[in-house]
C-alpha cells in the first residue's frame, strides 16, 4: 500500500515550513496568492488526499471530472432549508464559499425549502431528487423528528444548527454551529465593566437554536449576581406579529433593565424601535447587543453592537465536513464549532 502523503513531505519537496504548507491547505493565516497556488499545486500533483476537497488543477475539465469522488449517478449536492434566506442571513456569504470549495467535484448544488406540510408529514421536498444525491446539508432545520428522518436515509448529511436536543437521542450526522457562548458572555462582561447591572435577555419562544444564546447570557448574569434581570427577559412566543408582541412585553416592566442581550440582529432592531416608541434612547437610557452581525447592523440607527459571524469559515468547514463524510462515511460523527467575535458599535455607548 503506497504511504500517504503528508504536509511535511509537501513542505520538503518545496523547501518550505510545515506552517507555511498548513496554512495553504487549510485556508488559515495569510499567504501571497502565488505561494499558496504553488503548495496546493504540489499537493495535488504529489496524490494529496487529506483533505477531500483539495482542489484540482487539471487544464482538462473532462479529466477533473474524472477525479471527482463522487460517482457519476450521484453528482447533486442539496441543501435543505424551511426557510428563505436573504442576503441578510448569515448563511449567504456560508453557501458563496461552500460553493467554491466543492466547485472540483463537477457537482450540482441545488436549493430546497421544505414546506409546512412536508415537515408535518416528514417527506422530503418534492424537488429533490434523492436517487441522484450524493450529500445533503441542512441549514436550519429545527424539527427534531424530521431531522431524524433526514438521518435515516443513508445519504452523508451536515446540519448547520440543530434543533434542541432536550435528552433526546443524538443526530446521527455530523452538526456545525457557530461558537454561541463565549461572545455572549464577553457581551455581559462589557456591560457589568461598564457599570451595568440589571441586563435582561430578548428573544423568542420556542428558543430552539438559540437556546444556547440564552443559557450563556443566563450563566453570566449569574456569575457576576446579577439575576435581577432574569424577571425581565423579553421573549414573546412564536415570530407572527413579533414586533408587536415584544412592544406590549416591555411595556408591562415595571422597572426597565439597563441593558438587554437579544438573540439576534432582528430582535434587537425590533428591540430598539419599541423602546423609543416608550421613550427611551438606546444608548443613553438602555444598551442594546445583537447576534449575527448583519449587514443591517452596521447601518441600523444607531448602529448595533453585535456578535459577528464568519460566514467564510463556515462555508469552508462545511465543505471539510461534507465532502470528507461521502469520501468517508464510516467515520465517527463530529461536532465543530467556528468562531465569533463581539462587535462593538453605538448602541453599547461605543
Amino acid at each position: 500500500m503506497a504511504t500517504k502523503v503528508t504536509i511535511q513531505d509537501i513542505a520538503n519537496e518545496l523547501q518550505l515550513s510545515r506552517n507555511t504548507v498548513s496554512k495553504a491547505i487549510n485556508n488559515t493565516g495569510v499567504l501571497a496568492d502565488a505561494t499558496r497556488e504553488k503548495i496546493l499545486r504540489k499537493a495535488a500533483e504529489m496524490g494529496y488526499k487529506q483533505f477531500a476537497y483539495l482542489p484540482l488543477f487539471q487544464e482538462d475539465t473532462a479529466k477533473a471530472a474524472e477525479h471527482s469522488i463522487l460517482p457519476s449517478d450521484k453528482r447533486e449536492i442539496a441543501m435543505l432549508t424551511t426557510q428563505f434566506l436573504s442576503s441578510s442571513h448569515f448563511s449567504s456569504m456560508m453557501l458563496d464559499r461552500f460553493q467554491s470549495e466543492i466547485e472540483h467535484l463537477h457537482s450540482c448544488t441545488t436549493i430546497h425549502r421544505i414546506s409546512p406540510i412536508e415537515l408535518k408529514e416528514k417527506k422530503l421536498p418534492s424537488s429533490l431528487n434523492i436517487e441522484r444525491t450524493a450529500g445533503i446539508i441542512c441549514i436550519e432545520v429545527f424539527d427534531y423528528d424530521y431531522a431524524q428522518m433526514l438521518c435515516d436515509l443513508d445519504v452523508p448529511l451536515l446540519f448547520v444548527d440543530t434543533p434542541v436536543m432536550d435528552m433526546r437521542p443524538p443526530l446521527k450526522a455530523d452538526r456545525l454551529y457557530m461558537e454561541n457562548r463565549i461572545e455572549v458572555q464577553n457581551a455581559v462582561a462589557h456591560m457589568v465593566q461598564r457599570g451595568k447591572k440589571r441586563i435582561s435577555f430578548a428573544g423568542i419562544k420556542p428558543l430552539s437554536v438559540l437556546f444556547e444564546r440564552y443559557m450563556a447570557y443566563k450563566d453570566a448574569v449569574e456569575y457576576f449576581g446579577l439575576t435581577e434581570g432574569l424577571s425581565t427577559c423579553a421573549m414573546p412566543s412564536g415570530q407572527q406579529n413579533y414586533p408587536v408582541s415584544l412592544y406590549e412585553t416591555i411595556r408591562r416592566f415595571k422597572t426597565m433593565p439597563d441593558a438587554f442581550v437579544c438573540a439576534n440582529d432582528f430582535v434587537a432592531m425590533d428591540l430598539v424601535k419599541a423602546l423609543n416608541e416608550l421613550g427611551y434612547s438606546v444608548p443613553d437610557d438602555i444598551w442594546v447587543c445583537g447576534f449575527d452581525d448583519s449587514q443591517e447592523a452596521s447601518y441600523f440607527a444607531p448602529h448595533l453592537t453585535s456578535i459577528h459571524i464568519h460566514g467564510q469559515i463556515m462555508g469552508y468547514t462545511a465543505a471539510n465536513l461534507l465532502m470528507t463524510r461521502i469520501e468517508e462515511p464510516s467515520l465517527n460523527y463530529r461536532t465543530v464549532y467556528t468562531e465569533t467575535n463581539l462587535i462593538l458599535r453605538e448602541s453599547t455607548g461605543d
